[in-house]
């Protein structure tokens, strides 16, 4: 009998002044279980996604939920035929997500969450800017209609687009969104440090909000990216069919002969 793979991704900002003591021990963790994955350790916290069976995959999350500062994690989970991982890697990091700006503490100060039943109410708001705050390639495979689309190659770009078009004066209401929750933790922290009043996001990102809103009911357009061998998923959280062009980083459909934009096969 196949056994599927779970996939659970989690973050939480939470200061961990000895996360270089936590990496040896939490790497032999995942290695006895036999999960695979990334986990990134930072005195900011913890961003992690990791694959196995589920006992597996449990017991390495007991083991972080013994730890007080983490007991509360919260989990998203998808399913896959195979581990979309080929090995276990635990890193050290200046930042769980790179926006490069020093001043910036989510676990002190975060934009308003919003829970995944509460999103389509708030994003039809006339009165409401709409933010997407992943990168190009990845609002490229879907996003929710009207969100604006920042153009960045990395995450830490993010910032001078919103100075550069964002105005606490004009703009009354923000509302951000990102695959899990995490990037936006950090840009809502950034406009709030930067004047603006209501600023608001998704909590869990677009893979809670796919998991708890119905496919009729849904806002969502696309497909969601992700950054394991699955590329993207579809509204079940399921593998979709969008991958990325290895040659010019476009979307492209996996029946498509072609990229339509290179010309490249390079993606089969």
């Amino acid at each position: 009998m196949h056994v599927p793979i779970l996939i659970a991704a989690f973050y939480k900002f939470v200061p961990l002044p000895d996360y270089r003591e936590l990496r040896a021990p939490l790497l032999d963790a995942c290695r006895r279980a036999e999960v695979r994955g990334t986990i990134l350790l930072a005195s900011e916290g913890i961003n992690a996604t990791i694959a196995g069976e589920r006992a597996a995959v449990d017991a390495v999350l007991n083991g972080l939920r013994a730890d007080p500062r983490l007991a509360d994690l919260t989990i998203k989970e998808s399913l896959h035929s195979r581990n979309p991982f080929g090995r276990m890697k635990v890193r050290l990091k200046r930042e769980i997500v790179a926006l490069k700006q020093p001043d910036i503490d989510p676990a002190r100060q975060v934009g308003i969450y919003i829970e995944p039943e509460a999103w389509n109410r708030l994003i039809a708001r006339d009165d409401l800017l709409l933010v997407d705050a992943r990168n190009d390639y990845e609002v490229r495979m879907g996003s929710f209609p009207g969100a604006l689309n920042p153009g960045t190659a990395a995450f830490h770009e993010l910032p001078r687009y919103l100075d550069a078009n964002l105005d606490p004066r004009q703009h009354k209401r923000v509302a951000m969104f990102c695959t899990g929750g995490i990037r936006c933790e950090k840009a809502t922290a950034y406009l709030l440090a930067r004047g603006f009043e209501a600023v608001y996001h998704l909590r869990g990102g677009i893979l809670r909000y796919l998991e708890k809103i119905d496919a009729a009911e849904s806002l969502w357009q696309g497909e969601c990216f992700v950054f394991d061998e699955r590329v993207s998923l579809d509204h079940k959280l399921q593998k979709g069919q969008i991958t990325i062009c290895d040659d010019c980083k476009s979307a492209v459909i996996l029946t498509d002969a072609a990229c339509p934009r290179c010309g490249s096969s390079n993606f089969l």
